[in-house]
């Protein structure tokens, strides 16, 4: 049993859910926020046994409680770094929402301090964790996709002024960056996951939906170490919101669904290239039973990891990837050209992507 407090109770709402769900893995013993109230009020409208789960506003209490395993970073972006390191050095394992950190450099001290303390930190894609990617998996076993030939993202949502009344959202010394950190960085986490690492990437990028600091536009074209190749396409001025994937293989064709907040929980359609093979893909599509998605498959490896079980959670290591990713996109961007991975120490980007 691994004993949780959560600190931040807005999108900690949605990862208490999760870990309800696995009642005989964790336990939440404190949801911390400076605003008690709003913490209450979770606690009173979730649907779950809460009673025994302590409403703090002090954070550094939390921290040091010797019952406590694990902390649950839900807190603003920036304030991701100091409290995820915090919180490793009293010896807990850490989960932290995206964006990780908001540099390189954040990523490679937290993953010194990881290794100097010998504890976990998980950064959040939820996104992970579905049938659709259950699926999809077992197609892969089975032989029946090849190579991935091309794929097509779109992160096309909505956020108007109303979003960014909130005071650190819009800015890059509160957010740290716009849709390609905030809002995007799920569905690239899902093309890297699919189709493997990214060799180069052009990006371009413009603020144009709303008045502020951060990009909320976005194009980028991707070629993978496969040799693949793939687009990206963000907005925040659509109509509604939408995450959406399509990737061809080799054989098959693998379609999400639009959901915004879990694609990989919705149908996905998987459409063989020679119609003889559709009978064979849809029996291993039909094949694939129930699994846990969203944050309570996230949380479920989490717990295999922290317990020294086989896993598939979700590394320090892959947020890193994610970082390095948005880094090389700000660049791409910025210096108007195609830039190639791994990033080292020495890119521009490393110390802060955020304009002087």
């Amino acid at each position: 049993m691994i004993t949780v407090a959560i600190i931040g109770a807005g999108i900690g709402r949605e990862h208490l859910n999760g870990y309800l769900a696995l009642p005989d893995l964790y336990r939440v013993k404190t949801l911390c926020d400076l605003d008690e109230a709003r913490a209450r009020s979770v606690l009173d409208e979730i649907d779950g046994d809460t009673r025994s789960i302590t409403v703090s506003s002090d954070m550094q209490s939390v921290l040091t409680d010797a019952d406590v395993d694990l902390i649950d970073v839900c807190l603003p972006p920036h304030l991701h770094f100091p409290v995820s390191r915090d919180a490793m050095l009293a010896g807990k394992h850490v989960v932290c929402e995206k964006p990780l950190v908001p540099s390189l450099a954040d990523a490679d001290a937290l993953i010194d301090i990881a290794t100097d303390t010998n504890r976990i930190l998980s950064p959040v894609f939820q996104y992970r964790f579905g049938p659709a990617m259950s699926q999809l998996q077992a197609l892969q076993d089975a032989g029946l996709t090849g190579a991935a030939y091309a794929a097509s993202l779109e992160t096309h949502w909505n956020r108007d002024a109303a979003y960014y009344a909130v005071p650190w959202r819009g800015t890059w010394e509160g957010e740290n960056g716009g849709a390609v950190l905030g809002h995007a960085i799920h569905n690239h986490d899902l093309l890297t996951t699919i189709m493997g690492p990214i060799e180069s990437l052009s990006a371009t990028t413009n603020t144009l939906v709303n008045a502020i600091e951060v990009e909320d536009c976005a194009a980028i074209s991707f070629r993978m170490q496969s040799g693949g190749v793939a687009t990206s396409s963000i907005t925040l001025g659509a109509a509604t919101d939408t995450s959406r994937l399509r990737i061809v293989f080799e054989k098959l064709t693998a379609e999400s669904g639009s959901a915004p907040y879990a694609p990989a929980t919705e149908t996905w359609t998987f459409t063989a290239r020679d119609p003889a093979d559709q009978a064979q893909v849809d029996a291993i599509v039909a094949s694939v039973g129930a699994v846990r998605a969203g944050f309570a498959g996230y949380f479920a490896e989490l717990a295999n990891h922290i317990n020294g079980a086989p896993h598939r959670a979700v590394t320090l290591e892959d947020g890193r990837r994610s970082i390095e990713l948005v880094a090389a996109i700000y660049q791409s961007a910025r210096e108007g050209r195609a830039i190639t991975l791994p990033l080292g120490r020495s890119t521009p980007l490393y110390q802060s992507w955020a304009p002087a």
